[in-house]
């Protein structure tokens, strides 16, 4: 049983939504008996996003990896169904930040690896990084 959940039951779901999303993972209720994804679990959609990961109070919350059809991988840290703390994005082109996040936005200190596997690092604030400096391997 997971610390945050002392006192509750946990339970083994598998689930389909209304709109044919998926979940299978554990699961709490709540006061009012309703059950809601709480520890660890899989929710994948019909159109190919999955995420893998902890869920607290119905909601992405701790680790996790959310994967998108186009190629789009994040790996990190959630907080309220959003990107937030250190994380990994790799984009579809395969280019990939590696960094903070604030409520889905880079934000602090970080490393862009480009296309051409050049690294780049720095301060970003959501879609500007100024003074960016190229880091040779020598």
């Amino acid at each position: 049983m997971l610390p945050a959940m002392a006192g509750h039951d946990v339970f083994k779901v598998s689930f389909v939504f209304p709109n044919k999303d998926k979940y299978d993972g554990e699961c709490t209720r709540t006061p009012d008996g309703v059950l809601e994804r709480n520890g660890n679990g899989v929710h994948t959609t019909p159109n190919g996003i999955t995420y893998k990961g902890n869920w607290k109070n119905d909601k992405m919350n701790g680790l996790g990896r959310l994967e998108h059809p186009s190629g789009a991988v994040y790996e990190g840290e959630f907080k309220d169904n959003m990107f937030h703390g250190t994380g990994t994005y790799t984009f579809p082109n395969g280019a990939k930040y590696i960094g903070n996040f604030n409520e889905n936005k880079v934000e602090g200190e970080g490393e862009f690896i480009d296309t051409q596997g050049l690294k780049w690092s720095g301060t970003f604030h959501y879609t500007a990084a100024p003074g960016l400096k190229l880091k040779l391997d020598m």
